[in-house]
């Protein structure tokens, strides 16, 4: 048997698959052939990115980041505006406009500058390895601002961004939020009441090897239960004089969280816990300082953690079941809870992201590619798309899958960003043809 080269392996499958791509029009051909064209051209972006370190609290870092997206986005016609958030403690946003023929859908692109890799970190860099990129924000989500890019580009090159009506929002603090959170995330959601629809430049998230669509996300939001006693000589713990002491009664409250909040895509973590004669978070609420002996009944005792639900009504009755454990305290103690309103809200599956999932699993269908079946929002965190998901349909994960994302050794399968590229070029040029 004649044996084959590994290259003409590959162009064999090619060969094979190419009926299955058949209804693919002219110009979606024709945006695949740019994307190929330019790979060495889109690695190098991402090279750039990578290299220019944007942790959320090295605001001029973010801030050139910035400036480099500008100068990918103003060649193709549209207009750039930074929004300057620094009243929120972070640099700002990124935001730009493509006006189009206004016959089409109302596309909001999504994305985000900052990474969780500040200047002290030693990850630094990019390093090229085969089909890996390792670097700081590699994937999440300098990434996932290339994959945008050179869809785009393919775009222009095919003709179909020239009628397309889109608005891109580049949040400069996805990763550690600005404060207050209605500032920091008010021209996000302005832009998603003017669109038809949003898709979030985030990772691509395979499950088994599989290609996922993620059409919700669960909330982030944190949570503080304060417990209290009078302090008193251990020897008269559990007496009615003395009370069980503050300690006991955050550990009831929490172990009945454990036993009685659980539900189906519902997680409460409890992050940072102490407790004796004395127990202070800091201002910024990620440290605490306790102090005690062993022999003197605890008089205060802190948890933080966080709640991360599916829905408005999933987090309104878990808070519910909270509030009546933690009022029901242990003899000679009391405790409160309070619930941070900072944090990000969910992004519930609707039908109308079950729709535009079908329409992306349509493009697949024409590339030969496998449907991508909706991923299990427990498998993934939350994010700035879930800030419009009241507003418009949206999909989540346009972006490069990726590996030991948030960690050093952050890697982006290099392969994945012209794969997801062609999916969002074609994608996008065809919700450009639909009517309002």
């Amino acid at each position: 048997m004649k044996s084959f080269s590994v290259a003409a392996l590959a162009a064999l499958c090619l060969a094979v698959a190419a009926p299955a791509a058949a209804k693919l029009t002219p110009a979606e051909s024709r945006m695949l052939a740019t994307i190929k064209t330019e790979e060495a051209r889109t690695v190098a972006l991402l090279e750039k990115l990578v290299n220019q370190n944007s942790g959320s609290l090295n605001l001029p870092g973010v801030e050139k980041v910035g400036q480099m997206m500008r100068g990918e986005l103003e060649p193709l016609g549209f207009t750039v505006d930074w929004i300057d958030m620094r009243a929120t403690g972070r640099a700002g946003h990124l935001v730009a406009r493509h006006q189009g023929n206004g016959q089409g859908k109302k596309m909001l692109l999504i994305g985000h500058l900052d990474t969780v890799f500040e200047p002290d970190s030693p990850f630094q860099k990019w390093t090229r390895r085969g089909n890996d990129g390792e670097g700081p924000g590699a994937g999440d989500d300098k990434g996932g601002m290339v994959v945008m890019v050179a869809a785009l580009r393919a775009m222009q090159a095919a003709g179909t961004l020239k009628n397309a009506d889109i608005e891109i929002v580049l949040t400069g603090d996805e990763e550690d939020t600005g404060s207050p959170i209605e500032i920091a995330r008010r021209d996000l959601i302005a832009a998603g009441k003017r669109a038809d629809v949003a898709l979030d430049y985030e990772g691509l998230v395979t499950d088994g090897g599989k290609d996922m669509g993620s059409i919700a996300r669960r909330s982030s939001a944190s949570w503080t239960v304060t417990a209290s006693s009078k302090s008193g000589h251990s020897s008269g713990v559990f007496s009615d004089a003395s009370g069980f002491g503050a300690n006991y009664e955050l550990i009831r409250i929490l172990d009945a969280f454990r036993r009685d909040l659980r539900e189906d895509k519902l997680t409460f973590n409890v992050g940072l816990i102490g407790g004796g004669a004395t127990a202070a978070l800091d201002k910024d609420r990620i440290r605490l300082a306790a102090t005690g002996k062993t022999n003197i009944i605890a008089e205060t005792a802190v948890a933080r953690g966080d709640l991360r639900a599916i829905d408005e009504a999933q987090i309104d009755r878990t808070r519910a079941k909270m509030r009546a454990i933690v009022a029901t305290s242990l003899p000679g103690t009391s405790a409160t809870i309070t619930f941070d309103e900072d944090g990000y809200p969910p992004m519930a599956e609707t039908a109308g992201n079950r729709a535009l999932l079908a329409k992306l699993n349509a493009v697949n269908a024409d590339l030969g590619l496998p449907a991508m079946a909706a991923l299990d929002p427990l498998k993934r965190g939350a994010a700035d798309i879930s800030f419009v998901a009241k507003d418009v349909d949206g999909i989540n994960g346009l972006g490069p899958a990726s590996r030991a994302d948030h960690a050093p050794g952050e890697t982006v399968d290099i392969a994945s960003i012209y794969r997801q590229a062609g999916r969002a070029a074609i994608l996008m040029s065809r919700l450009a043809t639909e009517k309002r």
